[in-house]
């Protein structure tokens, strides 16, 4: 209650002012009366006006700390009543089960110990909605509800009623001709609503994630020619349960463009337009893509840098045939302006180091400004996996000659540690363990160690990777394992120790080179039950033997800037060369080739690959440990060492593994039809291969078969799943041409692996 006399009399009139010799304060209790009246704005003695006592009024209410507030003037006292907010006692949550507590403390702004704000309290509930919101549940309330204490405390209580989640049922898209819905839904982020929807997070509908949507499927198209290619609109519809979304894009592809005419012009002098000419890989008559101008950019520039050209800038000029649906595409070299970089800052980071985010520069204090070089790096920083955002802009320095990089990050979580169990219809039941850790100590180095004691495979394992050594382009590895193994399909247990260090670095734009050493421990021992043949038994009796060698393996791989988005390939070749110390001498070679291509408008995928290897043996023993026994991981329709040499002596039937191996895959995936929430798609396979040859092998009076080998045919069925647990292949086979002895699988469940 807020009493003020006013005499307003006539036009003339003035506000009667007020002075109070005395100031009576009731009702509080924490707060001093000093406190009260500088919160106010009123001082003793002093003459205010009935609009100041207002404003002292509004000023007590919008402290925050009273629920009530009255001021009468009483003569020369004015009198001040006061109900001063509680104190919060407690705060806690109740209903919320998806979100834990301390998630939805880090939301909310009261504070246990600090005045209760009813205001404050309703914002908090409204914050840790729209965190369930944001998580697909926006049907979610939150009640914010007081428990009184004595002392004038309380308890701050928020009921959660968290709802179910708001899945995304459909995602449709109008317009599109080229390119179905299946095809065009496995481009965006959002998921449609499938079998596992429980588990599943990314088909919960957020209204941020259709920008990133938009964004993934105009690349797509642009990376496939249809440059024209709009998205008029995003419809998103509740239905009328209020559990689901109908999400539908709205596409105008347009036509598809491919490569006109490349040339290449220079305004600088002394740069010859030819000599960059030169450099373009891209060739008329290719889907036309940007980030195939980009490459070529990039690689025109880097040529500039090489050629100690500065400020060297690349426009591309793009010139439309419509007649032919071509585009022309200019390369302008001119001279950009002389701006440097100042500097580069770093926030964010409070793990990671900021050498490991600098270290994603091309460009240093110092160096000529490329704005082309900083998006590159941009992306190199996302991609590093171990940010949730990642901003990198440039703004002007301390002239405008001088561009301040500024690199703003937000961490997140970059280890994982896991307890599980394995399964194996070869080495039988046991527990897993493993950390692995993708950022150690914000250096930017990979940790993993694993332990696993399934009853027939134990294995304990350390992997360490160093990406920049010294601050170069070379990562370095150190592999440290040692497993004991009593598999079924082989009638000896082993015992192996592997030390393997490692440099990696790239060697040209798509190639790597991989060097190492190895040092191989191996034992291998016999069974309480004998059950060898006389070819392993001559193995066993050769005790330990180490393997020490210098090896490397070349990758090319097209992938990640091959011209053509549909198809790829890998190339993979290595030789290790063992009698660096250790007990045996021998040259291992392997060699792998590896092509995908997508058909049908991106709706069937077809993939060939050829892999073999050699050993040439000439110091220690040649043993089945050392050679090559393929399984079905490497060809289909077999037991592991189900083909190749076999010891058949007096009743054994023991797989030797072969000095020499080829095979031959070809394979072909395609939608069924089935409803995509499923994630059921199908294939067909048909593997060829032979696993031959046992030179330097002592066969000790044994009965071998197999030995100059000879082709087995293979055809099947695939049906590929996608699990929360992982994408599960299961193959169906039959051998089409086999030898008596081998030992056939016509039905295997594996964990699907991309190439």
């Amino acid at each position: 209650m807020l009493s003020v006399a006013c005499l307003i009399p006539a036009p003339a009139a003035q506000a009667q002012n007020y002075q109070f010799n005395t100031v009576q304060i009731n009702g509080n209790e924490r707060i001093g009366d000093s406190a009260v009246l500088s919160r106010a704005g009123i001082a003793r003695g002093r003459a205010i006006s009935g609009g100041q006592l207002n404003d002292a009024y509004q000023n007590l209410l919008a402290s925050g700390l009273f629920e009530t507030v009255t001021i009468e003037p009483r003569g020369n006292t004015l009198v001040i009543n006061v109900v001063e907010y509680p104190t919060i006692n407690r705060i806690s949550f109740e209903g919320n089960a998806r979100i834990k507590d301390e998630a939805l403390a880090a939301l909310i702004g009261s504070n246990e110990r600090r005045v209760f704000n009813p205001s404050q309290a309703e914002k908090d509930a409204n914050a840790i909605a729209q965190a369930y919101s944001n998580e697909g549940r926006i049907a979610a309330r939150v009640q914010p509800k007081i428990i009184k204490r004595s002392q004038n405390r309380v308890d701050l209580v928020f009921e959660v009623f968290e709802g179910d989640n708001v899945e995304i049922e459909r995602l449709s898209f109008v317009g599109n001709r080229v390119y179905s819905d299946r095809r065009l839904r496995r481009v965006l982020g959002t998921k449609q609503a499938g079998l596992f929807r429980r588990l599943v997070k990314r088909d919960t509908f957020v209204a941020e994630r259709t920008d990133l949507d938009r964004e993934l499927l105009r690349t797509f198209y642009l990376s496939r020619g249809y440059v024209d290619m709009r998205i008029s609109a995003v419809n998103a519809q509740l239905t009328e349960e209020r559990d689901g979304y109908f999400v539908q894009f709205n596409v105008q592809e347009g036509q598809q463009f491919n490569f006109g005419q490349l040339t290449v012009t220079s305004t600088i002098n002394g740069v010859d337009a030819q000599d960059y000419m030169d450099v373009i890989k891209t060739r008329s008559g290719a889907v036309y893509s940007p980030s195939l101008v980009e490459t070529d950019i990039a690689r025109m520039e880097r040529k500039a840098i090489r050629d100690g050209v500065d400020f060297l800038r690349v426009e591309p000029v793009i010139t439309r045939n419509e007649r032919d649906l071509t585009l022309d595409v200019e390369y302008r070299i001119t001279r950009g302006p002389r701006v440097f970089v100042e500097r580069i800052d770093i926030e964010g980071n409070t793990t990671t180091l900021d050498r490991v985010i600098r270290r994603q520069f091309d460009s240093v204090e110092g160096d000529p400004f490329n704005p082309r070089e900083i998006r590159a790096s941009a992306e190199r920083i996302r991609a590093l996996g171990y940010f949730e955002t990642a901003e990198v802009n440039a703004r002007e320095g301390s002239s405008p000659e001088q561009i301040v990089v500024d690199v703003n990050v937000e961490e997140k979580p970059t280890g994982s540690l896991n307890f599980g169990g394995t399964f194996s219809s070869n080495d039988g039941v046991g527990v897993a363990i493993s950390f692995a850790e993708d950022n150690f100590l914000g250096r930017g180095q990979k940790l993993s160690l694993s332990v696993s004691t399934a009853t027939d495979a134990r294995r304990y394992g350390l992997s360490f990777v160093e990406p920049s050594l010294l601050g170069r382009d070379v990562a370095f590895g150190l592999n440290l394992d040692y497993a004991e193994t009593n598999s079924s399909f082989a009638s000896f247990d082993t015992k192996r120790f592997i030390f393997q260090p490692s440099l990696s670095f790239p060697v040209s734009e798509n190639g790597n080179l991989t060097l190492r050493y190895s040092y191989d421990d191996l034992e291998m021992i016999e069974r309480t039950t004998p059950v060898n043949g006389p070819v392993i038994a001559d193995d066993i009796s050769a005790g330990a033997q180490v393997a020490s060698s210098l090896g490397y393996t070349y990758s090319y791989d097209t992938r990640r800037t091959g011209l053509d988005p549909t198809a790829g390939y890998l190339v993979q070749f290595g030789q290790d060369f063992a009698g660096v110390g250790g007990d045996s001498k021998f040259i291992k070679t392997t060699a792998k080739v590896i092509g995908e291509k997508r058909i049908l408008n991106e709706e069937v995928t077809l993939r060939a690959s050829l892999e073999g290897g050699a050993l040439a043996w000439s110091e220690g023993n040649n043993r089945v440990a050392d050679r090559f026994l393929i399984g079905p991981s490497v060809m289909r329709g077999f037991e592991s060492g189900g083909i190749g040499p076999r010891d058949q002596s007096a009743g054994f039937d023991d797989p030797l593994g072969g000095n020499m191996y080829v095979v031959a895959r070809f394979e072909a995936e395609f939608p069924l039809g089935l409803p995509e929430e499923y994630g059921i798609g199908g294939g067909v396979f048909y593997d060829v291969g032979n696993v031959w040859d046992l030179a330097d092998v002592n066969y000790n009076g044994g009965t071998v078969v197999g030995e100059s080998g000879s082709f087995r045919h293979v055809i099947g069925l695939s049906l590929f799943w996608d699990t929360p647990v992982g994408p599960l292949q299961f193959n169906v086979s039959k051998a089409l041409k086999k030898e008596d002895f081998d030992q056939e699988q016509k039905f295997e469940v594996t964990l699907r692996t991309d190439f």
